[in-house]
């Protein structure tokens, strides 16, 4: 008896210590824009050996239907204990990702949806309340406009500082889209202002720019094999990219802008970074200022094709469901 009772607490002490060494991460996004957010969703919710995930928070326009969005994704995939909290909802705030009322096509997926609900605390109380709990323990991930960030600061301007770490899919300091010139970046562009204080917060930041973001792409043969594989997850992801697929004229290639920050965090083996002093300027730009002590690291490469098979390979090997 003594023996079983040892090898329950050895069993025991294992999972135990396993549960704590996973990384708290909180996910901030624009979910239902461009298709990599939801994309880098799924290597979140496939990446729970490693991430103890305590809330995806949605900001920046029609944050209801970013949020109905994203509760339909955790329902659809069991993923449902997984809390979603909403950030101000600016429906004048249009990008070229949505339709004229703020809707994407992405949302017409989750229209309607209503057996999971947004929590009603808001995305900045949650991210303040949550680096308060576990100071230097959380990783925040933003990979959109960074409007909750903005919040947040508003309500503690130091609370960054809290985080373990920042890591933002965010500018463009020697590449632009396409690999031309650098470029005012979306998720700085959509709200510059926002993220002019993002770069000034103090936190410890780490940015995934075009640089190392807008040549990482899901090819045909992932897509399609993605498409085959029929269990919750890829069908909803199969869903999103059909409404998404050329809805614009730029929606011609599946870029994993979000997911690559995500895999900065999974398997910083296949980056190189460097350290910089970022700021932003009136126009969204994000420029480097080399007399100054730097404020953050930058990605400068990335094995893109070695990310993209460890990403699809674990969308892929996963049997998520109700």
């Amino acid at each position: 008896m003594k023996r079983v009772f040892g090898l329950l607490f050895v069993l025991l002490f294992f999972q135990l210590n396993s549960s704590a060494q996973k990384q708290k991460v909180i996910f901030d996004c624009d979910l239902g824009g461009d298709i990599d957010d939801a994309f880098a969703v799924a290597l979140l919710l496939c990446s729970q050996e490693e991430f103890d995930i305590l809330g995806i928070t949605v900001g920046h326009g029609n944050t209801p239907g970013r949020a109905e969005l994203a509760c339909k994704l955790l329902y659809e995939t069991g993923m449902e204990h997984i809390p979603v909290y909403m950030g101000d909802h600016t429906p004048t705030v249009v990008g070229t990702d949505t339709e004229p009322e703020g809707r994407s096509t992405q949302m017409r997926w989750s229209e309607g949806f209503d057996k999971l609900q947004p929590r009603e605390e808001h995305a900045a109380d949650f991210i303040i309340r949550s680096l308060n709990e576990y100071p230097d323990e959380v990783i925040l991930f933003t990979v959109g406009p960074v409007d909750n960030i903005a919040s947040v600061l508003d309500k503690d301007p130091d609370i960054l500082k809290k985080a373990k770490r920042v890591v933002s899919m965010f500018g463009s300091i020697r590449t632009g889209y396409g690999g031309g010139e650098p470029s005012a970046e979306w998720n700085v562009r959509g709200s510059f202002e926002a993220g002019k204080r993002l770069m000034q917060s103090g936190a410890d930041l780490t940015l995934a720019p075009l640089d190392i973001t807008d040549h990482v792409i899901l090819e045909d043969d992932y897509l399609t094999a993605i498409g085959m594989r029929k269990t919750p997850l890829t069908d909803a992801l199969g869903a999103l990219y059909a409404l998404w697929y050329r809805h614009a004229e730029w929606a011609v290639a599946a870029k994993m802008f979000d997911g690559v920050a995500v895999g900065m965090v999974l398997w910083p083996e296949l980056f190189t970074t460097e350290p910089a002093h970022v700021y932003v300027d009136e126009e969204g730009y994000t420029r480097v200022d080399e007399d100054k002590e730097p404020n953050c690291s930058i990605g400068v490469t990335v094995k893109d094709e070695e990310f993209i098979n460890r990403m699809s390979r674990r969308i892929l090997l996963q049997h998520f469901g109700r």
